[in-house]
């Protein structure tokens, strides 16, 4: 699979005014045609969570995948020879890089995980999409107790705003 690439002629020469960022999403699985509204649910998902985590301006894209493609990144890129839910592929650029749009990374979401998931944890799929993505792009880990709580908090109060329920509460955390 390859991870969405963005041409440097593509890219505006001033930075962005705001900090919702640009969002790509690109459908690599027919599996997420069965989901209606899903690129504008995972739009109001990353623009509400931009809102609340300083200097998230800039582009970042989301690949809709499935099971089989997202594996073989988590074997390449972490070495767990497993398909999971999601992925993140923060971007880390040159200090000094040239006035443009800042790139964050990639988020990308494999479809029977996140499906299977959420009618485990008997949520809505929509619930399953993108914020825990976006925060490890704006530099939030779970690596350490003391980064999770950090960043498992952040996502409980964004997901307040899109009035989505307490993950960590459905599943006895």
């Amino acid at each position: 699979m390859t991870l969405v690439m963005r041409s440097k002629r593509a890219r505006a020469t001033t930075p962005p005014r705001s900090t919702a960022p640009t969002i790509e999403i690109v459908t690599q699985s027919p599996l997420w045609k069965e989901q209606r509204n899903v690129k504008t649910l995972l739009r109001r998902a990353i623009t509400e969570a931009a809102a609340m985590v300083p200097a998230t301006g800039g582009e970042l894209a989301v690949v809709l995948t499935d099971d089989a493609a997202i594996r073989l990144l988590n074997r390449d890129w972490r070495s767990k020879d497993a398909a999971t839910n999601v992925l993140s592929f923060p971007t880390q650029e040159p200090r000094g890089a040239p006035a443009r749009p800042r790139l964050l990374g990639d988020i990308v979401i494999a479809y029977e995980t996140t499906e299977r998931e959420a009618r485990a944890e008997h949520k809505s799929f929509a619930h399953h999409l993108a914020v825990h993505g976006f925060l490890h792009l704006a530099g939030y880990d779970h690596q350490a107790d003391d980064e999770a709580a950090v960043m498992e908090r952040l996502e409980i109060l964004i997901l307040a705003q899109l009035a989505i329920p307490d993950p960590y509460i459905a599943r006895g955390a």
